[in-house]
């Protein structure tokens, strides 16, 4: 089989300051809160370690059973500014895809505009990359709505 690759990009404008934001994207319990694609899925943190070179590992998938291991290693951390990490998921200990991420935050009024970048390596057939895509976009959708929801206070 051969390595299908894609990539997209999202663009969120959320209620809160560049420094709280990137809390939010970046801390482990905040993960945790907004990860997981929709209410019936889990994302947990295993391991954390927030620093360039460090490695974050963690499960998600359906409640009852989070099947996919992924394994986070963030390579650029400017605070509150941009991020770059790599993400391999794992099923059963087979890789089923690579991604690089690329966080960019920018003040705008009193909230912060996120622009998003995945570029994807699927090892597991093309049908995947529209599977991973509908994975962010649900997250991202977890996070507008926690993002709303701190902004309340």
């Amino acid at each position: 089989m051969t390595t299908d690759t894609g990539d997209f990009d999202f663009h969120r404008t959320l209620p809160l300051g560049t420094d709280q934001l990137w809390h939010v994207l970046t801390d482990a319990n905040m993960r945790e809160r907004w990860g997981a694609p929709s209410p019936e899925m889990i994302l947990k943190v295993e391991k954390s370690d927030l620093r360039v070179g460090g490695i974050e590992r963690h499960i998600c998938g359906p409640k009852k059973n989070p099947e996919f291991e992924v394994e986070t290693r963030w390579y650029r951390l400017d605070a509150p500014s941009d991020a770059a990490f790599t993400e391999t998921v794992e099923i059963g200990g087979s890789a089923i895809g690579t991604s690089l991420v690329t966080y960019r935050l920018e003040a705008k009024g009193k909230g912060t505009q996120l622009f998003v970048h995945v570029a994807l390596s699927s090892f597991c057939g093309a049908e995947a990359l529209s599977e991973f895509k509908d994975g962010w976009q649900g997250g991202l959708a977890s996070l507008d709505a926690l993002a709303h929801e701190l902004a309340a206070g």
